[in-house]
């Protein structure tokens, strides 16, 4: 239990094993599922690939999760990473990771998801269109206006859901718990209906795309499809590390915490293979590919309009709507913890260093979220931002694997509730992985790389700043 002033609230350990598990699957499913699927096959242009393509992702994100485990069982508290960081490296790498989390990583995501949200709630009941010279309107090259009601409901939502994780922890992991139920219950019915639909056939699972050439994707040509489709499946991956956050609200965090990881992820992974799975039994290739060239249209709306008709597209939006809600709601319950840690400890703004006295909450770190998450909604570079928050989500995930070295060389005795299943052959293997996915991204979006790196460097001034000031 997190000590405050007298004039706070605290952080209670009221989180079991169950409402982890929940809470990792609702912060990892959100969009990803529905929409990646057109742009991994427009990339490699064969349905066994891209299956292929969302397994490695999956067994890769499960490498990372296994090795984060050990680390978290280890040193399980309000921040995760932020503290394991402090611990494995030092302050400054910890406040790096918290700053471009609050810069990109976290905040992007729920931008992003929100964003989502907007639009599918605006295919349901159409918003008032933006007027021209509104649209048209530029701002250091961004257009803020553009799109601006949906923006302005995304808006609403992030405010909505700050507010409503405000009132209390329990309130958001008990939306969480139903918002859950409803998604697996609509994506069962999905793969059910789906898989037995007479719509389907086997050969569009085996047949590729009318553009595949055999001759040229293999080598090194395949590898670097293969890196750019594990991209898109990685943001249908992001999240399964913030749960660690509230390692400080776990009961018995050092048992817990590590099996909700591992157990979350593989529910996630299943989930993942069964829905584009289904996807690619009902629709060829090609029409994926066209529907990513089109850049007018998801996925799984296309699909499941095909084998259920109109009220099938109505179940689909529905669901996005359900998941989108679930995976902002929970990320931002999650984030707001990790920037109350690092005010707590001197890096961050000070102010942030609070908790409710009613409802036991960090409402500042909330607010000050919801503030900053608002303006990149406006910004609506919202394709980039998400290959900029993978980009750099890998950067600290490999440093979390490569502390499981690390932390058996400085603390060979230290009690160890979990330890890595094949150490050390599979963090190793993380930590190869996201070293080539980095390259990989500088290499092929070297603009998203850089300004991933670039958003990382914006808090270089903040931390000699806290720095100094706490000497």
């Amino acid at each position: 239990m997190q000590e405050s002033p007298n004039n706070q609230g605290q952080l209670v350990r009221s989180i079991g094993l169950t409402s982890a598990i929940v809470l990792i699957i609702s912060s990892v499913i959100g969009t990803g599922v529905f929409k990646k699927v057109a742009a991994m096959s427009a990339e490699l242009q064969s349905p066994s690939l891209v299956l292929i393509a969302w397994l490695v992702a999956g067994l890769i994100s499960l490498a990372g999760t296994l090795s984060n485990a050990e680390v978290a069982s280890m040193l399980a508290d309000s921040g995760g990473d932020f503290v394991y960081f402090k611990k494995i490296y030092n302050r400054f790498f910890a406040f790096l990771f918290g700053w471009t989390n609050f810069a990109v990583i976290r905040t992007a995501s729920i931008a992003s998801i929100a964003y989502v949200f907007a639009q599918s709630l605006n295919s349901l009941i159409p918003f008032p269109e933006t007027s021209k010279a509104l649209a048209d309107f530029s701002f250091l090259g961004l257009h803020l206006f553009d799109n601006l009601s949906v923006k302005m409901v995304g808006i609403s939502l992030i405010i909505f859901q700050t507010y409503f994780n405000y009132r209390g922890l329990k309130l958001g992991e008990n939306l969480s718990r139903i918002l859950t139920a409803l998604m697996f219950i609509a994506m069962l019915v999905i793969i059910v209906l789906g898989l037995t639909s007479s719509v389907g056939s086997i050969e569009n699972i085996t047949t590729n795309s009318v553009k595949y050439n055999a001759d040229t994707m293999s080598g090194s040509i395949l590898f670097k499809a293969l890196a750019l489709a594990c991209l898109s499946a990685f943001w249908g991956y992001e999240g399964w590390a913030s749960v660690g956050f509230i390692g400080g609200e776990m009961k018995n965090p050092q048992r817990n915490l590590p099996m909700a990881l591992i157990i979350g992820t593989l529910i996630v992974m299943g989930t993942y293979l069964l829905m584009n799975f289904v996807y690619l039994y009902i629709l060829p290739i090609d029409e994926f590919i066209n529907i990513y060239e089109s850049k007018n249209g998801i996925a799984a709306v296309a699909v499941v309009n095909r084998f259920l008709g109109s009220w099938g597209g109505l179940l689909i939006s529905c669901l996005i709507l359900v998941t989108t809600f679930n995976c902002s709601s929970t990320t931002i319950l999650l984030a707001s913890r990790l920037f109350y840690a690092m005010a707590r400890d001197n890096m961050f703004f000070k102010k942030v260093d609070y908790i409710h006295p009613k409802y036991n909450t960090p409402s500042r770190a909330l607010f000050l979220q919801a503030i900053w998450t608002s303006l990149l909604v406006m910004s609506g570079t919202f394709d980039q931002l998400t290959d900029m928050l993978v980009f750099a989500a890998f950067i600290f995930y490999g440093a979390t694997a490569l502390g499981v070295f690390i932390l058996r060389k400085k603390m060979p005795d230290a009690h160890r509730p979990y330890k890595v299943i094949g150490y050390p052959v599979v963090p190793a293997i993380f930590i190869l992985f996201c070293i080539a996915l980095i390259i990989n991204t500088l290499i092929e979006k070297p603009e998203e790389a850089l300004i991933g790196l670039g958003l990382m460097a914006t808090g270089l001034p903040f931390y000699f700043y806290w720095t100094k000031k706490k000497q």
